[in-house]
């Protein structure tokens, strides 16, 4: 078991800073908020003040397995990404580029089905209810006059 501290450790398919604390260092993955992060420390044992460039690989390892088994480790339901899923049912976790994935599923399925989220999509304006008359602008100027020399 070496002790020698890495600069940059692989963790879950992203690269992570070693000279972060574990709690901190993976919320830099996507998909794990910071707290799910202390959940995920706190059921493999781990101190939460300890660098992760630090840690041994049996250390790594356990974190690793926690993140890609999040039910098994009996971590709450409520602190999951991806509850009641569509397709299966089940309260599930995405990470890294199976949530992009599963985001964009999920869009183009409003699409498909007309609802206004979709129509709101598919037409580039704001989703969830917020103002348009005055944000949310792009393109040309509309209404003003260049003057002329």
């Amino acid at each position: 078991m070496s002790t020698e501290f890495k600069h940059i450790v692989r963790l879950a398919g992203s690269d992570l800073e070693g000279s972060r604390k574990v709690v901190y260092a993976l919320t830099k993955i996507k998909g794990i908020n910071i707290r799910l992060a202390e959940a995920i420390v706190k059921k493999v044992n781990i101190p939460q003040d300890k660098r992760l460039g630090f840690l041994s690989e049996s250390e790594i390892r356990r974190i690793e397995d926690a993140i890609m088994n999040i039910a098994s480790f009996d971590i709450p339901k409520w602190l999951l990404n991806r509850r009641k899923d569509l397709e299966s049912g089940e309260d599930i976790h995405l990470i890294t580029s199976d949530l992009d994935l599963k985001v964009k599923e999920d869009i183009e399925r409003e699409k498909a089905m007309k609802s206004w989220k979709g129509y709101r999509h598919s037409y580039g304006l704001k989703v969830r209810g917020q103002r348009t008359r005055t944000t949310g602008r792009k393109g040309r100027t509309v209404g003003v006059k260049k003057r002329r020399k």
